[in-house]
C-alpha cells in the first residue's frame, strides 16, 4: 500500500498481529519460567530440604558445677577471680583451720585420756578378778564373811563397768577426731572440674555457711546446645542423628558439628512455673516446643570456646545415624 507520494505504508492489520505474537511468546517464557521455578522447588524439597530440620530457638548449656563450703568458718584465702580458668583440683578458697584444728587436737586428748582410764579400769578388774578368786576360796573354811565376797564381787563389777565406760569414751573421742579430721581437709575448697570461674561472691574475711554456694566452675569442654524444635519437626528426628550448629558469636564462617544426644522429659510450658490450664473453656491450641540436646565435637569446641547462654542455630540431618 502507497501514499500519493508513493511511500509505501504498513497494511492497518500488521502491528496488532505482531503485538499479539510478542504478548504470547513473553505468556509461554513465563510459564516455563514459572514451571522451572515449581520443578526446582520440588527438587530442592524432595532431595534435600525434606531432609534438614532447623530452628534458631537454641542455647548452649551445661552442668554447671557449685562450689558449696560444708563448714563453718571464715575465709582466709580467694585464689580466683571471675573469669579465670582453672583445672581440676585447683585450690579456689581457703577457710581459717584454727576452730577445726583445736577441735581435732581435743579430740585426740580425750582419746588418749580415755585410753589412760582404760587401762586403768583394766588393772583395777585383773585386781578385782584375783581378790573375788581368793575370797571363795576361803569362804568354805569360814575366814571369809559372805559380805566380803560380796563386797568383792561388787569392785569386780564396778571395774568393768568402768572398762566398758572407757571403750564407749574412746570410740565417742575416735568419732570425734575423724569429724575433726574430715573438717580440717574441708577448710580447702578445690576445683570439683576443669572450666571457668563465674558467680564469685566470696571474699576474704567473709564467714561462710554449709550449703551457700560461693563460686561457680563452668566446664565449658563439655557445652551442649538444647534446640528447641517445634513438634510438628521432631516426627522424624532420633537420637543419633547428625547435626550442624551455628553460633552467632562466632558466625556462620564456623560451623560445629554434633549428634543429637536425647529429647527432654517434656516441653518448656509444661515445667514452667505457672504452666498452662489446658482444660479451660476458652482454648486455644499453641504449637509447643520441645528441647532437644546436641553434643558438639570436643575438639571443635577447644578449637572456638563456647559460653553458656550464647545462640545457636541448629540443622539436624534426618536420614543420618552417628557411625
Amino acid at each position: 500500500m502507497t501514499d500519493d507520494a508513493g511511500t509505501t505504508v504498513p497494511g492497518p492489520s500488521t502491528a496488532p498481529k505482531t503485538n499479539t505474537g510478542r504478548r504470547r511468546r513473553l505468556f509461554a517464557i513465563l510459564i516455563l519460567v514459572v514451571l522451572a521455578c515449581a520443578i526446582g522447588w520440588c527438587a530442592y524439597w524432595f532431595l534435600y530440604a525434606s531432609r534438614y530440620v532447623s530452628t534458631d530457638n537454641a542455647y548452649t548449656a551445661t552442668e554447671v558445677a557449685q562450689v558449696t563450703p560444708e563448714i563453718t568458718g571464715t575465709v582466709s584465702q580467694v585464689n580466683v577471680v571471675d573469669t579465670q580458668t582453672v583445672k581440676k583440683g585447683d585450690v579456689l578458697v581457703v577457710i581459717d583451720e584454727i576452730d577445726t584444728r583445736l577441735a581435732l587436737n581435743q579430740a585426740k586428748a580425750d582419746e588418749s585420756m580415755a585410753q589412760a582410764q582404760l587401762a586403768a579400769a583394766t588393772a583395777d578388774r585383773k585386781k578385782a578378778a584375783i581378790d573375788l578368786q581368793r575370797r571363795k576360796a576361803l569362804v568354805s573354811s569360814g575366814s571369809v564373811s559372805a559380805d566380803e565376797v560380796t563386797a568383792a564381787e561388787n569392785a569386780l563389777a564396778s571395774a568393768q563397768a568402768r572398762i566398758d565406760g572407757a571403750k564407749a569414751a574412746i570410740a565417742q573421742a575416735k568419732a570425734r577426731a575423724d569429724q575433726a579430721s574430715v573438717n580440717l581437709g574441708r577448710t580447702v575448697l578445690k576445683a570439683p572440674v576443669d572450666g571457668i570461674i563465674s558467680k564469685r561472691t566470696v571474699q576474704v574475711g567473709q564467714k561462710v555457711q554449709p550449703g551457700v554456694p560461693v563460686l561457680a566452675v563452668v566446664p565449658i569442654q563439655d557445652i551442649h546446645v538444647d534446640a528447641n524444635f517445634k513438634e510438628g519437626q521432631l516426627k522424624n528426628v532420633r537420637p543419633g542423628q547428625k547435626a550442624t550448629v551455628v553460633s552467632d558469636i562466632h558466625g556462620s564462617s564456623v560451623e560445629y558439628h554434633g549428634v543429637v544426644d536425647g529429647f527432654s522429659g517434656g516441653t518448656g510450658s509444661a515445667f514452667a512455673l505457672i504452666p498452662a490450664q489446658n482444660a479451660t473453656g476458652n482454648w486455644i491450641k499453641v504449637v509447643q516446643r520441645l528441647p532437644v540436646r546436641i553434643r558438639l565435637d570436643p575438639e571443635e569446641l577447644k578449637a572456638h570456646p563456647l559460653q553458656v547462654g550464647l545462640s545457636m542455630e541448629v540443622t539436624i540431618d534426618t536420614t543420618s545415624d552417628e557411625k
